[in-house]
């Protein structure tokens, strides 16, 4: 399967961002769906996970009450709304298959990412 992120770009802290993760060739309805980031010189790091059918969310520390991941599982896409960005979001961002429908906070395949810089 095919992941397509996109969305991504300069902002200055405070504003938003909608991130979003375009998939094919694969049954996109089966599977939950990880955001994950990663920062130069820095580990990797989980941002938020749906569930495959879109009933269960999770949202890692860094990024709960400030973000919001969602699913439209009619277009095979998943979204990332970015809201009250900080500078310590600066990243790569990825979505990422789960291997199976529930959120486990592992990777079988992701996106090419898309950057978003946070100018304080």
């Amino acid at each position: 399967g095919q992941l397509v992120d996109s969305g991504g770009g300069l902002v200055q802290a405070g504003e938003s961002l909608r991130l979003s993760c375009v998939t094919s060739g694969f049954t996109f309805d089966r599977y939950a769906i990880e955001w994950f980031r990663q920062a130069p010189g820095k580990e990797r790091e989980g941002v938020a996970c749906i569930s495959s059918d879109g009933s269960f969310t999770y949202y890692f520390d860094w990024v709960k009450g400030r973000f919001t991941i969602s699913r439209d599982n009619g277009k095979n896409t998943a979204y990332l709304q970015m809201n009250n960005l900080k500078p310590e979001d600066t990243a790569v961002y990825h979505c990422a298959t789960d291997p199976g429908p529930s959120c486990s906070h592992t990777y079988d395949s992701w996106g090419q990412g898309t950057q978003v810089t946070v100018s304080s």
